[in-house]
């Protein structure tokens, strides 16, 4: 793909348990260009999060690996960069907001000195400076009386409140990449809307790269340009929002919009569910990871992992099926 920000190749990594190798991501490979809303979307233990901590040099060493691929930024590869390199990257070019902000925040220091910390560390700002860009990010953000809450702790926010707060560091750099790891998970539905149409309204402004991770497939509906599903540390579709949505190929994706309320069907619309459970990855699946739990599943599908292939231009599926007709690819 030309002209990527970010340029993933072959991503792998792996964990050490007592129980064995968990195998997380597998050979996951993507790119994103700059100025698009990328969805990654799947269910919880899925590998999205990892992929996205991989890259950033966030997983824990030991027990976490990353074995194997490349994760190209203007021309550097992030896995190759030493602690102190990839330092100055994170924060400053790449961001990252968590899923939750209680955990993310530390505690027993102000929320002014958290967020005054990075224009210090990675812009040169004297603190008198930081204080005043410390205001303007918190009311960019919608926290009213800004300067009276630099003082404040992190338990005197309410839930909505302390992500806005994590969004507002998380752009205090101006970063040309912007990673939501589930920024809502934990938030009531109307605080929800509330922090998506801040980061829509954020990145039509600012013109920011975002990654917006998530297992609700409806949340990325109006956010996103492109998504990209996720099961058993494996990417299985990849498509442009709209073609996803009407077009799904991947039994995996199918099910997923058969969990979705429907507004645009009449009468009664039974929900669907995915039987059977995600796959402990103890061992590289040497067939395709859904097939256990896969209504559609043929012989093919026991003996060998499909491969990322187009069915159309900018669509991708894994699946030796085809399932809108149950034909074998």
């Amino acid at each position: 793909m030309p002209d990527l920000l970010l340029d993933v190749k072959g991503l792998e990594t792996q964990f050490k348990t007592p129980d064995g190798i968990v195998h997380a991501v597998n050979g996951v490979s993507f790119g994103l260009k700059e100025g698009e809303t990328l969805g990654v979307v799947g269910e919880s233990g899925c590998g999205k999060s990892v992929t996205m901590l991989s890259v950033l040099g966030l997983i824990p060493s030991p027990p976490g690996k990353v074995v194997a691929g490349e994760a190209f930024y203007f021309g550097q590869d992030l896995l190759k960069m030493s602690k102190e390199e990839i330092r100055h990257v994170r924060g400053a070019q790449i961001a990252m907001v968590f899923q939750d902000p209680m955990t993310s925040l530390n505690p027993v220091l102000t929320v002014g000195l958290q967020l005054v910390e990075p224009l210090m560390l990675h812009l040169g700002m004297t603190r008198k400076q930081a204080d005043a860009r410390a205001v303007e990010l918190l009311e960019m953000v919608g926290i009213p009386k800004a300067k009276d809450r630099l003082g404040d702790y992190p338990h005197q926010f309410s839930g909505g409140m302390r992500q806005r707060v994590m969004i507002s560091m998380s752009l205090s750099c101006t970063p040309q990449i912007f990673i939501a790891d589930e920024p809502t998970t934990a938030l009531d539905v109307t605080i929800q809307a509330q922090i998506i149409d801040l980061v829509r309204r954020l990145r039509d402004e600012l013109g920011m790269t975002i990654i917006w991770i998530t297992h609700d497939l409806g949340v990325v509906a109006n956010l996103a340009q492109r998504v990209m599903v996720m099961y058993g540390g494996y990417i299985i579709e990849e498509a442009p929002v709209k073609e996803l949505y009407f077009n799904p190929s991947h039994p995996y994706t199918l099910g997923l919009l058969g969990s979705l309320p429907r507004l645009d069907e009449k009468g009664r619309h039974r929900l669907t569910s995915i039987d059977g459970v995600p796959p402990v990855l103890y061992e590289k699946p040497i067939h395709c990871p859904f097939s256990p739990r896969c209504k559609f599943a043929v012989e093919h599908c026991w003996k060998e992992n499909p491969p990322l292939d187009d069915v159309t231009q900018g669509h991708r599926v894994a699946c030796w099926v085809d399932t809108k007709t149950g034909r074998e690819r």
